[in-house]
């Protein structure tokens, strides 16, 4: 299992930075991106809404895959009407456009619990579910999706990688060091297999990936661009290692609710999508804020 887990994330990620460059020729406007966010919304809404579909949930998917939809599409908004690479000054001001599409998503989905109440007891799980999944599977990812441009013109999708590279060595890291030497369980009745010594790993493998990335892959987006100081990119792997472990974590609370071992049966060795994106997804509101305040750009 963990040569296959190491097999499928050497495919993975050089896949992703062929995306990259795939959506780099597309413009500022980053179509390719902004169809695969759409594509993982859809997914993850579904995944998470088939997971809510115990007790007294009842989640009305339609409903919230439209929400998640509706707030990444937000996200792209700006860049319909002035595509150009606005970069890191415009940054904070450019998740207006979210925020008021995640507004209409929770009136939207307060508006059709409304409509199909009946009797009491069941409408505010089911609104409750459908705030998790909008925000889950919309906000995060919309607000992850906004490293694209952090980084203006050509830092975008460093940004973009330096987020997946982190979290998914964390991942590696975690789960090498953890089945090789990890004895004592991190939060045994959270997440069983997960030990103190695999959260180590996550640390390590999460920085050391970082610094690599930094070091090698500034060149490939800007043949002039000098890569940040390899301290601050060791902090950045850092923070999003830990980040990264804590929504790991995060979804297993998730699962371990409902009773479920995966979200999906996606892929073998990793469940479903959200199995695969969970640190991703957890850890890319704060790598958009490392973006905004730390020295991270090229320079």
């Amino acid at each position: 299992m963990l040569g296959w887990r190491l097999a499928v994330s050497a495919f993975l990620i050089p896949a992703f930075i062929g995306l990259c460059a795939w959506d780099a020729d597309c413009g500022p406007a980053a179509p390719v991106l902004g169809v695969l966010c759409l594509a993982i919304a859809l997914r993850s809404s579904w995944e998470l809404a088939e997971l809510l579909r115990v007790r007294s949930f009842d989640p009305a998917w339609p409903v919230m895959a439209a929400g998640s939809c509706l707030v990444v599409l937000a996200t792209w908004w700006p860049r319909l009407f002035d595509p150009r690479d606005l970069g890191h000054d415009a940054a904070l001001s450019e998740l207006g456009p979210a925020a008021v599409a995640y507004a209409i998503s929770v009136l939207g989905l307060l508006a059709f619990e409304a409509s199909r109440f009946r009797e009491a007891g069941r409408s505010m799980e089911r609104v409750g579910g459908g705030l998790l999944v909008i925000s889950y599977a919309g906000v995060l990812l919309s607000v992850t999706a906004q490293l694209r441009w952090v980084g203006g013109a050509t830092g975008g999708y460093l940004a973009l990688g330096s987020l997946v590279i982190a979290a998914k060595c964390g991942d590696v890291g975690a789960y090498t060091l953890g089945r090789l030497f990890g004895k004592t369980k991190l939060i045994p009745r959270l997440s069983p297999g997960k030990t103190r010594v695999g959260g180590l790993g996550a640390l390590l493998g999460a920085s050391v990936g970082t610094v690599l990335w930094f070091q090698f892959a500034t060149s490939l987006f800007d043949p002039q661009a000098v890569p940040c100081h390899w301290g601050w990119a060791a902090l950045y792997g850092l923070l999003i290692g830990a980040v990264g472990l804590v929504g790991d974590l995060c979804e297993s609370l998730i699962k371990r609710d409902v009773g479920a071992k995966d979200s999906a049966a996606l892929m073998p060795g990793f469940g479903g999508l959200l199995d695969l994106l969970d640190s991703v997804l957890y850890a890319g509101p704060i790598a958009y804020l490392m973006w905004v305040w730390l020295p991270l750009a090229p320079g």
